[in-house]
């Protein structure tokens, strides 16, 4: 199945090379699967037509299970833009994809179908097994610990038992750990796996 395309004259075409495509008089800009579907806007078109994307989102509804709005950044003050639309695909349950060039937002759409039927392990970062793979895996969960930080934490403490248990005090002294660093460490272990309902 080829990717279906709403209008002829959207300058993405030139772009799409890899996979086929057809026309279709269909809601979104691009149908990308058969749950999958893609808004295009560009920046520019925005700044003149701000209503345009409300009109779109509200003409989509809910009829695919993905929803994306592929941005298309072609002016040169647009975080206010992107901070605008980012927050309205947040209210209507909807996926941002911001691209910078034209190709890009062909390669995007191009990947989209690919990965149409393709199971999600494909695309999820693939962890070796031995012992410092999963240690690093499992301490770069914590947000601002890298592997750096990794190695200098079992080479001072040795074990992860001795890691978890280790006071924010002790983690200062550990090269790279400043108070914050340590605090939010020997937080994450000490908070309960489940959070307790509110009454």
């Amino acid at each position: 199945m080829a990717v279906i395309i709403k209008f002829k004259g959207n300058p993405v075409l030139l772009n799409i090379r890899n996979i086929a495509w057809e026309y279709s008089d269909i809601i979104p800009d691009f149908q990308v699967g058969e749950t999958s579907c893609v808004l295009y806007l560009s920046l520019k078109y925005h700044r003149l037509h701000p209503e345009y994307i409300f009109r779109r989102i509200e003409e989509l509804g809910n009829r695919y299970l993905l929803r994306i709005l592929l941005i298309f950044v072609d002016v040169p003050d647009n975080q206010s833009y992107i901070r605008e639309l980012t927050k309205l695909t947040m209210d209507n349950n909807i996926t941002v994809i911001v691209s910078w060039s034209i190709e890009e937002s062909g390669r995007y759409l191009e990947t989209f179908k690919s990965y149409e039927n393709k199971p999600p392990d494909l695309i999820k970062e693939k962890v070796d097994n031995d012992y410092y793979s999963k240690l690093t895996d499992f301490l770069t969960q914590v947000k601002s610990i890298n592997k750096t930080d990794v190695l200098t934490l079992i080479s001072n403490y040795g074990t992860v038992r001795q890691i978890v248990e280790a006071s924010p005090t002790s983690l200062v002294s550990c090269s790279g750990f400043g108070d914050q660093k340590a605090n939010r460490l020997a937080s994450t272990f000490r908070e309960p796996f489940i959070a307790k309902k509110k009454t």
